[in-house]
């Protein structure tokens, strides 16, 4: 007889505890696998999150897929479509909940049925509360199985500026500061080219393709006359957003060129004259004229405008100035900091300006990531919330 069909109770259980940790070695690998795809689409597909969405049969990718621009088919739908018939039966990786709900195209839901999937992972939920577990139930009540929380803390960290934009309205905003290892961001002569390493600045080149806009203050232009272009672009047109007061900016700055390439908007306020805001507007930039606060541009303001366009993530370079007054407002949800192996002293400009803090109220962020580039030490912070 067959002694295979006579296992003892402790073999059972020990073969399906063995298959159970090698079913979650696979997610976990499909699951990566369907997030280094979503990250294809940082920055491209406002006011949409990245998705990444994988067909899994027998253990090999039938079919792959990524959110490409807003309108354009979800990850889910291209996955399908290249998987073909082999979908049925087949498993799908997502790294956010299928959406379940008509907008600019059809339900996810819907397209997971008809191609046959049998089971679906998820790494995590939508944060939008109207939505929130509606197309994991959608699926669970047609008979898919449906697991959640594979990958999930990268996935939110993936999803997080469309999160921010949900609950806030208004954009998430990554503060990037390269700083000397005493704080400083320029010399006393305003030169700052460069307090960072060469593998620095092809990171800090890489947020910028992550992001749907660029930031800076005026007197960030007015010292290094940057285009805040992302080089190379590989198809990212980041809004690029000079906050100025009272139009100190030259409308021959660099940040005015290369329209087809990002547009430019100048956030400032009354005191800018009519003939200045004009004379931006003919250089090709969008002029906002936002209530003042404290001197400056009231930034609560600027950012519920930023928001009703539909940007997702604002990354911040500069300056000083500018870093405090966002500290101040609350507005700060990342820093990334480039530490760089050298010391200015002396009266060089402070990576954050003003009048400070005292000890007690000083703002804390807390640490999430740090490594090395080139000689360079990059610190990652999200605030206390």
């Amino acid at each position: 007889m067959d002694s295979l069909a006579f296992r003892p109770p402790m073999a059972e259980r020990t073969q399906a505890c063995e298959s159970k940790v090698m079913q979650e070695t696979r997610d976990l690998f499909w699951m990566g696998e369907a997030l280094r795809l979503a990250r294809r689409g940082e920055g491209l597909t406002r006011p949409n999150p990245p998705v990444g969405a994988i067909v899994v049969r027998s253990n090999v990718a039938a079919g792959r897929g990524y959110h490409r621009k807003a309108g354009g088919p979800h990850a889910e739908v291209y996955a399908l479509r290249q998987a073909g018939s082999q979908a049925r039966g087949g498993t799908l990786y997502v790294t956010l909940e299928p959406c379940c709900t008509w907008g600019r195209t059809p339900p996810c839901t819907d397209a997971i049925l008809a191609a046959g999937i049998r089971r679906v992972v998820v790494a995590t939920r939508d944060p939008n509360p109207r939505h929130a577990g509606r197309g994991l139930a959608v699926l669970r009540r047609a008979g898919l199985r449906v697991d959640t929380g594979v990958r999930e803390e990268e996935a939110r960290d993936l999803i997080a500026p469309f999160a921010v934009w949900i609950r806030r309205r208004r954009p998430m905003v990554t503060l990037k500061l390269a700083a000397s290892l005493d704080g400083g961001i320029a010399d006393a002569t305003g030169r700052s080219k460069w307090i960072s390493g060469e593998s620095s600045r092809r990171e800090a080149h890489d947020l910028r393709r992550r992001s749907d806009a660029i930031m800076v203050g005026a007197g960030t232009v007015l010292a290094d006359d940057p285009s805040l272009l992302p080089r190379p672009a590989r198809g990212r047109c980041p809004f690029r957003i000079v906050v100025d007061a009272r139009g100190h900016v030259s409308p021959e700055a660099r940040v005015f060129r290369g329209r087809e390439e990002g547009g430019t908007l100048v956030a400032t306020t009354r005191r800018c004259s009519a003939s200045r805001c004009a004379a931006y507007a003919m250089a090709g930039a969008e002029v906002v004229v936002l209530p003042g606060s404290g001197g400056g541009v009231s930034l609560p303001a600027l950012f519920r405008h930023l928001g009703r366009a539909g940007i997702l993530r604002v990354m911040v370079e500069g300056g000083g100035t500018l870093a405090e007054s966002l500290f101040r407002a609350g507005l700060v949800d990342e820093m990334v900091l480039f530490l760089a192996p050298l010391v200015i002293g002396g009266q060089g400009v402070r990576s954050v300006g003003g009048r400070g803090w005292l000890l007690r109220r000083a703002p804390r962020l807390r640490l999430v990531e740090e490594r090395r580039c080139g000689d360079d030490v990059m610190l990652r912070y999200l605030a206390w919330r």
